[in-house]
């Protein structure tokens, strides 16, 4: 065995040829690191049956927590369709800036809040924030002026920010890098649910016009704001914590959870204690910073096609009710088309490729929409917008988090990423202006540039990704451990194996990067 082979990790890649359970047995063995609860036997656990039992308990009901997330940030863009402008006198200038407040506060408190929830359990943080919005979007129907909405506005941004990027990063903690892509699709899917859910639901609760003297558009706030009241009251009970201390697991299960992570290259899966060193890895780490140009390229698509898809769809031809539900088809095609490529991506593990292959068919849609003079061509173009957009979201917060170990830095990463995307929606909330209807031409051009950047920035990681990679196969990375022979002292210098992986996270020699 050559002295690089005694320093290799366990799991170099998402697909290695031994099973699950062969690594497990070999991590000791390999790595030299001790298995965490070594005195525990996991032989007797159905690793596909435990799998199964971690789903069931844990992406349903997150799903639901973000369908109604994402409902209410945006069924503003449903209500403006019942006379939402015309009741609190707003300008459409005023519209668009009550669209975009929402987004300052969103991203500002996105970084903090995951902090916080490694630091809380999640039961009580996710919960809290939950029961919070759900109150802040029943009093948005109570308003009666500009002002009102503004600051309800700011408010939900406020409470809602912690939700997406808590749970990418919660779901990063419970599963390997090679499963946690569909389970973030199938989580993000709900957004696209709640597209097609919103307008069906608009379109229901607008009968409700006039009842208690209040409008149609109240009773959509009104309704959705209450039933997400309920929600983050039951979730208290619902949401499950940490894998070490899950209480629905033996302890077994969570000895074996926790040894397939680490067996995964997570090595801080048992555990971390907070060091300001990790937060500044974070923010300096060039991984951190192309990931968040990567998601800006389809995040502010994203809230620019859900918040307008309704108005582009009605300045087309269609009334307020058709419009709401001629978005539901587009929706469940997005919403399939996301699930599919989570499986593909978990499965072939080329993330990168998925990211540029959907891009460039989102830009060809929204070329469609700029050059498109036709009802039904700017309807089809709108497909190929969603199946563009849609899958990129949650397949870029997947590749983020494979390439960041150690658990506090993967939970700022993951915040900053999403929250520099997120911001960019207070710029999708004002490049579809009144006076540009019925095509919309600036709106679409601007969401096309932000689609080039996702381009450009996903072209750029992926090549420096794979260029690490390479770096660490001819042993440039190399660190040297005491007792061992080779190595580079600029690398560090290291009493065991299992030191190196806990000071260097993802920066260890035996690390290799998701493509």
């Amino acid at each position: 065995m050559t002295d690089k082979d005694t320093r290799e990790s366990p799991v170099t890649s998402t697909h290695d040829n031994l099973s699950d359970k062969e690594n497990l047995v070999h991590t000791e063995e390999k790595s030299r690191v001790p298995l965490f609860n070594e005195h525990v036997d996991v032989s007797g656990i159905n690793e596909r049956k435990l799998i199964r039992k971690l789903d069931l308990r844990l992406i349903p009901w997150l799903s639901l927590l973000y369908l109604l997330s994402f409902l209410d940030r945006t069924s503003i863009g449903n209500a403006k369709l019942y006379n939402l402008e015309k009741d609190l006198k707003m300008t459409d200038k005023q519209y668009l800036m009550a669209l975009t407040i929402f987004f300052f506060s969103y991203s500002i408190f996105e970084v903090p809040s995951n902090v916080f929830l490694k630091r809380l359990r999640p039961s009580i943080w996710l919960s809290l924030l939950m029961l919070l919005w759900g109150i802040m979007m029943t009093v948005q129907g109570l308003v009666h002026n500009y002002g009102g909405l503004l600051g309800m506005r700011w408010m939900l941004g406020t409470f809602e920010a912690g939700l997406f990027p808590g749970v990418n990063y919660y779901l990063s903690c419970w599963y390997k890098r090679s499963e946690f892509g569909i389970r973030a699709a199938i989580f993000f899917s709900a957004a696209t649910v709640s597209g097609a859910f919103g307008g069906l639901l608009a379109a229901a609760i607008s009968n409700m016009e006039g009842i208690g003297g209040k409008p149609a558009w109240a009773w959509i706030f009104i309704i959705e704001g209450l039933a997400t009241v309920l929600a983050g009251a039951a979730s208290f009970w619902i949401i499950q914590d940490f894998p070490d201390t899950a209480k629905f697991l033996t302890e077994e299960e969570r000895t074996f959870v926790i040894r397939r992570l680490q067996s995964d290259d997570q090595f801080s899966a048992a555990g971390e204690q907070l060091k300001w060193k990790y937060i500044y890895k974070s923010l300096v780490d060039w991984k951190t910073w192309l990931g968040m140009l990567a998601y800006c390229g389809s995040d502010m698509p994203l809230y620019a096609f859900s918040l307008f898809l309704p108005s582009i769809i009605s300045q087309v031809g269609f009334k307020a009710t058709p419009a709401n539900l001629l978005t539901v088809p587009v929706y469940a095609f997005a919403c399939l088309i996301t699930c599919l490529v989570g499986f593909a991506a978990d499965h072939y593990g080329r993330r990168g490729y998925f990211n540029l292959v959907f891009l460039c068919i989102g830009g060809a849609g929204y070329i469609i929409l700029v050059a498109s003079r036709n009802p039904t061509l700017s309807y089809v173009a709108v497909y190929l917008a969603a199946c563009g957009i849609y899958p990129i979201i949650p397949n870029t917060v997947a590749w983020v988090s494979n390439n960041v170990e150690g658990s506090y830095k993967r939970s700022v990463s993951l915040a900053m990423v999403i929250s520099l995307g997120n911001i960019n929606g207070a710029v999708s909330s004002n490049v579809y202006r009144a006076r540009d209807q019925p095509w919309y031409r600036l709106g679409h051009g601007l969401v096309l540039m932000y689609v080039g950047i996702g381009i450009i920035a996903s072209t750029t990681y992926l090549l420096l990704l794979r260029a690490e990679n390479a770096r660490r196969d001819r042993g440039e990375r190399d660190e040297v451990i005491k007792g061992v022979e080779g190595g580079d002292p600029k690398n560090g210098i290291f009493d065991s194996v299992e030191d190196a992986k806990r000071e260097k996270g993802d920066e260890w020699s035996g690390y290799r990067y998701t493509l």
